[in-house]
């Protein structure tokens, strides 16, 4: 086909009508997943919108029926694009002259927003900037001593690579960790970038800003580290001592590093394959370390949450970002960075201290790049307001400043109100002020005003919305009233509710609890599933905040939980008091941390009251100080307020909790009535504890070893024995027995063994279809360990011409099916389903393959086809463990549990194409509620083309 032509109106009409057939078509094959939105006539049908063979059959009869025509039956096979179909179409059509497989820009995508729609993962995403854009100054980095350096998307795309090819080198695995411990600044941004490239998870954390704050610095970051299970720790050149010993800490981590020292040869670099499900990187809320909570971002959250902030603030390139939000934090990080990198406006930053230092900073930044974009926390505006002088205000520009987003901590009317007024003689407009609401667990962004509009403050009255949360609106003469601030509605393609206690959606103007749904949310927590479990609301996902809807703008009114927010930080109070509770001289588990609203500004102040015997003066002072600075490590900035207290001063409840209210209300009624160790004490202490725990790592490596050398041995002899044995006996049930016996005999020997639960929904006297998910080469062994009887398992047609495997499974009675020719897939399901009418019981893994991350994917249609075919039930098998004791890309078993549900029976409701959709949905729903793994809905390369592995 030719593109030199467009389209005409009459001819445009079939590439309509084709596309919205095949899009219908992928969102009933993938339901919740954004292919569809992508679906264009260059699309490929398997690898990115995700259509197996029988659904490319269904796509076949479709296009029939829409077109009203026979089609070639070539094109079950040949056709690898919708725009393949649509030249049959339009030959079939009598159409003349050629036409384009695709057009200018494909549906969904717009040239002049930055990286098209075709884009799916961060890696891809600066790959195609710096392919099209490479010389465009990406970045303009506010250095010290007032340099500024510019960093292209070439040059940073080039560091990364080179970052890319030393983690490679050093061991780092794709879907494994990365941790960076580094401020704000060229390394931060080569860095992230590298570990992305190589395949790896990033992990943002912030670095240590003194020695004296180590031990708790370092007890924070353990937590983390160990919950990431990082492999990698990139650390500027002065923390390495540090991060040495965190080393000592974490058993994962295995090379502690800089940017520079890790980098290797650009031109060396291979870029591994990335699908949009993958983890781009893990986002932490809460560091304590006892129960970390690492928000899972996937790239397609990723790209999905910045294209709808796009849309929603009408963002172009000739935008410009200034931003002094720090990158270890979503706002700073998404928000400003990846934002700027995804639509390809520039971005000029500087660190968070050079802001905090100096406010004037930012504006005077803003007022030298003519900076269009900008965002901050409310305590940001109010700091601007109430200190840059007049003299700081003298030639400063703020006219180039659209949207000013004012969010991540609650919004304060006096401080929009305050800031406008005071920077209007600079330019600056209230209309470009943006309250806005998100959260980590949505990304970053979850709702945004119209912008121009200005900020809308909701007045209602006091005494029926604290009664009974109604928002009810007042007068303008009204007193006694409220003030709330509207933070605008759901972004594009999401979703927000206001739900009660039960779960009932709230009407508008009902204070509830808010709960949101839609691309951008989280799968949960990384190895987190109580504090997941407690987020989820069924398909919603809880907030933890409180407020009300308003024509259909949310108001945010408060926090369900004693959650602090603190310069764009969320501080869970535990978490501090937990930290400064281990410092010396202090009362452990009598420290109260809580948020109270400051009489003049509005503003949240952080207060800490700790119990003390200490009386000294001195040391009292001494104490103080410890407490800022760590507190300033652990969120960011110091408390507001400190009250050293004596002894029994910090109340609690019976069973010992902390009474944060009360507490709350003794200080604003001003009723509340360590010396540290030295530094070298502290080093000691640390170096101590960990020779003790690389002792013991040392010692759990040796039995690890030893275990998985013992494991490998008898595996290793069994397989060749069963192999023998089963070859040598005639076909049918007796290799299967064989097998049977000496998988149970594998799994006994090296403690194994699994548990299995609903062994009797196993009924001999019914065919049965078997669907089990699958995430290591373990699999077919644990089934073939438990199922009792002689089921067939389904295997790829490649083991058939396999001379060790082929021969052994055709003994076994497997059934060996095609899975990239279509005649010969379809011809496969044919005969599967005349297997199962013979009263075969067929085993299947729908997913297909399997990868190392965990997660559940998405699942073929082969199984459910069958089924609904033969009308014969599917039995779902949820097999838990096996990830852990065989990962992906290691032939070295480790000692685990293993779990084996096997579901109830789901009939088949009906004999068509949709019937076998509904099986699938339900099989897969009844898998994951037996799983703690995310669920995979995209359909990507990965995770239905990538090489099956099915034993």
């Amino acid at each position: 086909m030719n593109a030199a032509e467009p389209l005409t109106p009459i001819e445009q009409d079939p590439v309509k009508r084709l596309l919205a057939v095949v899009r219908l078509l992928v969102m009933e094959v993938h339901p919740g997943s954004s292919a569809a939105q992508t679906v264009g006539l260059d699309s490929i049908l398997d690898r990115e919108l995700g259509l197996d063979s029988l659904s490319r059959v269904e796509l076949f009869a479709r296009l029939e029926r829409e077109f009203d025509m026979d089609l070639p039956e070539n094109l079950l096979s040949e056709a690898q694009t919708p725009g393949d179909f649509l030249g049959a179409i339009l030959t079939r059509a009598g159409v003349a002259r050629a036409q384009p497989t695709s057009p200018a820009v494909l549906p969904g995508q717009d040239a002049a927003t930055g990286i098209p729609d075709t884009v799916h993962t961060l890696a891809e995403a600066l790959a195609w900037q710096a392919g099209q854009h490479g010389q465009r100054i990406h970045i303009h980095l506010h250095a010290e001593a007032g340099v500024i350096e510019p960093i292209s998307y070439q040059t940073l795309y080039r560091e990364a690579q080179a970052v890319a090819v030393g983690l490679r080198r050093s061991g780092l695995k794709p879907g494994q960790t990365a941790a960076l411990m580094l401020p704000t600044g060229r390394d931060f941004f080569c860095a992230f970038a590298g570990i992305l490239l190589a395949g790896g998870v990033p992990v943002p954390i912030y670095p240590p800003t003194r020695l004296g704050q180590l031990e708790e610095h370092l007890l924070r970051q353990k937590g983390i580290l160990n919950n990431a299970e990082a492999a990698a720790l990139i650390t500027v050149a002065e923390g390495k001592r540090v991060a040495r010993l965190l080393k000592a800490q974490v058993p994962t981590i295995r090379h502690v590093t800089t940017a520079a020292e890790v980098a290797g040869d650009p031109d060396d670099f291979r870029a591994p394959r990335l699908a949009a499900q993958d983890t781009a990187f893990l986002q932490y809320t809460s560091g304590s370390t006892g129960n970390p909570k690492g928000v899972v971002l996937t790239h397609a959250n990723l790209l999905a949450n910045i294209r709808a902030m796009r849309t929603a603030l009408d963002v172009t390139p000739q935008d410009v970002f200034v931003s002094w939000l720090p990158l270890y934090h979503d706002m700073g990080l998404i928000g400003a960075w990846l934002g700027a990198l995804c639509c390809g406006y520039p971005l000029a930053i500087m660190s968070p201290l050079a802001f905090l230092t100096k406010p004037s900073r930012w504006l005077k930044a803003i007022h030298m790049h003519r900076g269009t974009i900008s965002a901050a926390p409310n305590f940001a505006y109010e700091l601007c307001a109430a200190q840059i002088s007049g003299q700081d205000l003298e030639g400063l520009d703020l006219s180039s400043w659209r949207l000013a987003l004012n969010g991540a901590e609650p919004v304060s009317p006096d401080t929009i109100e305050r800031f406008a007024a005071r920077f209007a003689r600079a330019g600056f407009r209230r209309e470009a002020m943006l309250p806005v609401y998100g959260l980590a667990e949505s990304t970053v962004g979850v709702a945004f005003p119209p912008p121009g509009r200005g900020p809308v403050i909701d007045r209602v009255h006091r005494e029926p919305f604290a009664s009974g949360g109604s928002a009810v609106p007042a007068a303008e003469h009204d007193l006694d009233v409220l003030q709330f601030v509207c933070c605008g509605a759901a972004l594009p393609g999401h979703q927000l509710r206001i739900a009660d206690d039960t779960g009932r959606t709230l009407p508008e103007r009902v204070e509830g609890h808010l709960q949101f749904k839609g691309p951008s949310a989280t799968s949960g927590y990384h190895r987190n599933p109580d504090e997941t479990a407690r987020m989820k609301r069924g398909e919603w996902l809880d907030s933890g905040d409180l407020a009300y809807l308003a024509n259909g703008e949310v108001y945010i009114t408060g926090r369900t939980k004693d959650l602090i927010i603190r310069a764009g930080r969320n501080l869970y109070p535990y978490e501090l008091e937990y930290a400064i509770g281990n410092l010396p001289d202090m009362r452990k588990g009598c420290v109260a941390v809580f948020g109270s609203r400051a009489p003049h500004t509005a503003t949240e102040r952080l207060v800490v009251v700790a119990e003390t015997k200490q009386r000294h003066p001195a040391k009292r002072e001494a104490l103080r100080r410890q407490i800022n600075a760590l507190a300033t490590e652990v969120i960011g900035s110091p408390p507001d307020e400190i009250v050293l207290a004596p002894p029994h001063s910090v109340l609690k409840t019976s069973s010992g909790k902390i009474r944060r209210t009360a507490m709350r209300e003794r200080f604003e009624r001003g009723t509340i009535g360590k010396e540290p160790a030295q530094s070298w004490r502290r080093l000691a202490r640390l170096r101590l504890s960990g020779l003790t725990a690389r002792s013991r790592r040392s010692l759990r490596s040796l039995a690890e070893g030893l275990y998985a050398f013992y494991a490998a041995s008898v595996a290793t002899v069994l397989c060749v024995m069963t192999w023998l044995i089963v070859l040598l006996l005639p076909s049918g049930g007796a290799g299967y027995r064989v097998a049977h016996l000496a998988a149970r005999t594998l799994f006994r020997a090296c403690a194994l063994s699994p548990r299995v639960s609903g062994l009797a929904h196993l009924r001999a006297e019914s065919p049965t279809i078997l669907v089990s998910n699958h995430s290591s080469y373990l699999d077919g062994i644990v089934l073939c360990a438990v199922l009792p009887g002689w089921p067939r398992f389904t295997v790829k047609g490649e083991f058939e011409r396999h001379w060790v495997m082929g021969p052994f499974l055709k003994k076994l009675g497997a059934h060996f099916v095609e899975r990239f020719a279509v005649d010969k897939s379809v011809a496969d399901a044919q005969r599967l389903t005349n297997r199962v009418e013979a009263r075969e019981s067929v085993v299947f893994f729908p997913e297909g393959t399997f990868r190392r991350p965990p997660g559940l994917l998405p699942f073929r249609l082969g199984a459910f086809s069958a089924a609904v075919r033969s009308q014969a039930a599917i039995l779902p098998i949820a097999i838990q463990g096996t990830r852990a004791v065989l990962p992906d890309g290691n032939w070295l078993p480790r000692h685990g549990r293993i779990s084996v549900t096997i579901c109830p029976p789901i009939a088949p409701e009906g004999d068509d194409f949709h019937a076998a959709l509904a099986l699938r949905g339900a099989a897969r729903a009844a898998i994951l509620r037996h799983l703690d793994e995310p669920d995979i809905v995209e359909p990507t390369e990965t995770a239905l083309t990538a090489p099956q592995r099915q034993e």
